[in-house]
């Protein structure tokens, strides 16, 4: 009994073997497309990362005037720790400040010598994820209201600043994308046409002895699907290397300051760009040979 399916899957493969320079340049041109999607995939990924790790980072800091009081200073604290909300209050010294940023690696010198009198006194307040941005919004208001508070800090400002990152690496991945689909239609579709000029000879011979065109096309078409898969999955493992690089160079305490080391796509992401590689492979194949291919 006559099997379609596998007797396109050799047709597909010889036909593969038989131009695999061409078949490589393909790939080659689809995996360089795939790695600056990637790279733009990465980068959202990463900080939508940071943006949902400082958009729940949960800490206030309370920065208190030079000349604030003991009983003053004692008397927020426990203000603050009967607060509803508040898990945990502790109190960071001018010298505590200086110490813990000489610490953080790459501080410039000239910062770290600094005397600990230019580290401002706070109180760092952790919060729980679960309070909403009203009320975090009303503690801040009645704390800046007190004497003693010189500025308090909630961090909504690099938050709502990371959003846009966010939103502005989002709509550049998009347009990317875009690119990147184009590409692949019309490398695949290229490499299609030139490799059925070349197998014109076979082609013909088949339509003389009644091939219909969906069997004359079918290997080109699985030909197709597999370059855009093998171009994806490429520059899959090239980014992951250079993933790796970059995460090497990267300094542990920025990672630690941040909240959030550096993360590669999830393994989602990256089957569904070999999925797509696939789906456009067969794609710019089918419009390649639409009109070389007839009855």
């Amino acid at each position: 009994m006559f099997d379609f399916s596998q007797a396109t899957a050799r047709r597909a493969k010889r036909g593969m073997l038989r131009e695999w320079r061409l078949h490589a340049l393909s790939v080659f041109s689809l995996a360089v497309a795939f790695v600056c999607l990637g790279a733009a995939l990465l980068v959202v990924v990463n900080l939508s990362a940071i943006e949902e790790r400082w958009a729940h980072a949960g800490r206030v800091s309370v920065y208190l005037r030079d000349d604030a009081k003991v009983a003053d200073v004692d008397a927020l604290k426990t203000a603050l720790t009967k607060t509803p909300g508040v898990t945990q209050v502790r109190y960071v010294s001018s010298a505590q400040a200086h110490s813990d940023f000489s610490q953080i690696g790459g501080a410039a010198d000239a910062l770290a010598a600094l005397p600990h009198e230019a580290f401002p006194a706070s109180i760092e307040v952790d919060i729980r994820p679960d309070v909403s941005t009203a009320d975090l919004t009303t503690i801040k208001s009645k704390l800046s209201q007190l004497p003693s508070v010189d500025d308090v800090e909630t961090y909504e400002a690099w938050t709502e600043r990371l959003a846009r990152l966010v939103r502005g690496g989002v709509a550049a991945a998009g347009l990317l994308a875009l690119v990147v689909f184009a590409s692949v239609l019309a490398v695949v579709g290229s490499t299609m046409r030139l490799a059925l000029q070349r197998r014109r000879a076979e082609v013909e011979v088949l339509k003389l002895v009644g091939a219909t065109p969906s069997f004359v096309k079918s290997p080109f078409l699985m030909e197709g699907s597999a370059q855009g898969a093998m171009g994806a999955a490429v520059a899959i493992a090239l980014l992951f290397a250079l993933f790796l690089i970059m995460r090497s160079r990267v300094d542990l305490e920025l990672s630690r300051m941040i909240g959030v080391e550096p993360a590669f796509l999830p393994w989602q992401g990256a089957v569904g760009m070999i999925a797509v590689g696939a789906l456009l492979g067969t794609l710019a194949a089918a419009l390649g040979l639409r009109k070389l291919v007839t009855v």
